[in-house]
């Protein structure tokens, strides 16, 4: 083998140099013609189109933007009259957003022209607050009817009746208020009352007239003189 290898070179080197060098032209041609041909651009086309083709088209769709959730409706409006257990009839002024401890409330303005009052109830806490409207004709002569019967007192001291008719009052219930003024009221031939049981019919008095006046569109006065005439029928 190594004689072989030899003998090719003695004959390269005995070769005259213009032949060696077309020689190595020739073999650098065939060289050429053997490697295979890289992909062309143009054939690279078809490839891509058939790859989009198999993959499905996802068509883009606008999110909808989800609905807005509906405000509760309120209770009560503005300008609105409406009964406070403990302090009576009120009239709603507004309706005011606040910030309290970090949480945003929605609060009514209730205002009380006879008590130079204003009230903010928290729309939330209407329902346990005691808040209503006001009464129907229908109760208000219920509670007028009250008036008309027997009063009825019982034999306990005084401080524990005293609460109870308070309670009464500070209830709202104009039936409960009507009993506190016919247990309380006193005609012409009965011992007067004492200077607290005064107080409290008054208060009661004040606190059913004030309901009786706007339920009937009358004045306060008026509603008052129907009040006390109709215990005085009794």
């Amino acid at each position: 083998m190594a004689s072989a290898t030899a003998k090719t070179a003695d004959k390269k080197k005995a070769m005259p140099k213009t032949t060696r060098i077309k020689a190595a032209a020739s073999a650098s041609k065939v060289k050429a013609k053997s490697k295979p041909k890289a992909a062309t651009k143009t054939s690279a086309k078809p490839a891509r189109k058939a790859a989009a083709k198999a993959t499905p088209k996802v068509r883009k769709t606008a999110a909808k933007a989800a609905p807005k959730p509906k405000a509760p409706k309120l209770p009560f409006a503005v300008n609105d009259y409406v009964v406070y257990p403990t302090h009576g009839v009120g009239k709603i002024t507004g309706v005011e957003q606040q910030e309290i401890s970090g949480m945003d409330l929605e609060l009514f303005v209730v205002e009380f022209d006879k008590d130079k009052m204003v009230l903010r109830v928290p729309v939330a806490k209407v329902k346990g607050s005691g808040m209503r409207k006001l009464s129907t004709p229908q109760k208000m002569t219920t509670a007028l009817s009250t008036l008309k019967g027997r009063a009825r007192i019982k034999r306990t001291m005084w401080s524990r009746r005293a609460q109870e008719y308070e309670a009464k009052i500070n209830s709202g219930d104009p039936v409960s208020i009507a009993e506190v003024i016919r247990d309380l009221h006193r005609s012409a031939n009965q011992p007067e009352q004492s200077y607290s049981e005064r107080q409290i019919y008054e208060a009661a008095l004040e606190r059913l007239a004030r309901e009786l006046a706007v339920v009937e569109r009358i004045d306060e006065e008026a509603a008052t003189e129907r009040l006390e005439g109709m215990l005085r029928a009794a």
